[in-house]
């Protein structure tokens, strides 16, 4: 059969278009991405802030999180939990996960700097403005902070009662959350009569109503510097770094700002 030379110039010249489009299909993320974050307890309310905000630049992208303790994260990720990224209350564990080659090369990033405070229900006898020393009074039996076992908010806590001279003589207190959101419920809900939490949670809408606070001296604890990574398996790499470049970007650094936390190179 003889094949007109109109057809023979309409294939030659679909092949590069189909070849095109053929590596095309492989760079376009998808219409309806699903992003799974594993975050740490402390940016409960700023990170849905941020993934709010996220959501009406990026309306393809459906971001899910979970909230925890940080260690506890770790090792369901170093286990191969299927989460995408990791935002992390230190910097420790994302470096873990980074060096035992889960995590993408340009992956691992630091996003902010935490900071703790002493909390009591505003309808307390306790007067906060005494600083830590206020956790000696007999009023206080219970005094709730995360795991220090495996949460870093726990960690900077237990090294801040130990500076400031007081940890022997309250450690019998001492109730621990599973992480720092737990333990700022335990106050909250008047289980303990004082927690030691994130000063991101303190500033929480919620809790600024119902209760006061002291901000522990930063030099009180360990710096807390806080990393996350993308995770080598995330499903979409690049929608992941959208949100990445997202939190580190203006609004992003604005929302962190508002929720108390402090900033890289500030």
């Amino acid at each position: 059969m003889r094949i007109a030379p109109a057809v023979v110039l309409c294939l030659a010249l679909s092949r590069p278009l189909v070849a095109g489009l053929a590596a095309a299909k492989d760079r376009i993320t998808p219409s309806a991405t699903k992003l799974t974050i594993a975050a740490a307890a402390d940016l409960k309310f700023a990170m849905d802030d941020m993934v709010a905000q996220f959501a009406t630049l990026h309306p393809t992208v459906a971001v899910s999180v979970t909230y925890g303790s940080s260690g506890n994260f770790f090792s369901q990720l170093f286990h191969g939990a299927p989460f995408d990224m990791f935002f992390s209350a230190d910097m420790e564990f994302p470096r873990q996960l980074a060096a035992a080659g889960l995590t993408l090369a340009d992956g691992e990033f630091l996003y902010a700097v935490g900071r703790i405070v002493l909390w009591v229900p505003r309808s307390s006898p306790l007067d906060v403005r005494r600083g830590i020393a206020v956790l000696t009074d007999p009023l206080v039996r219970h005094i709730a902070i995360a795991n220090p076992t495996h949460a870093p908010y726990g960690k900077a806590a237990e090294a801040a009662l130990k500076s400031l001279g007081v940890y022997d003589e309250v450690k019998a207190k001492l109730v621990f959350g599973e992480n720092v959101g737990q333990a700022a419920q335990f106050a909250q809900s008047g289980s303990a009569e004082a927690g030691i939490i994130a000063l991101s949670l303190a500033m929480a809408p919620a809790l600024q109503r119902e209760g006061t606070y002291w901000e522990v001296p930063p030099q009180a604890y360990p710096r807390m510097d806080q990393g996350g990574v993308i995770m080598k398996s995330a499903r979409d790499p690049g929608a992941a770094r959208l949100l990445r470049d997202f939190v580190l970007g203006q609004i992003g650094r604005a929302t962190l700002t508002r929720y108390g936390f402090s900033l890289p190179g500030e």
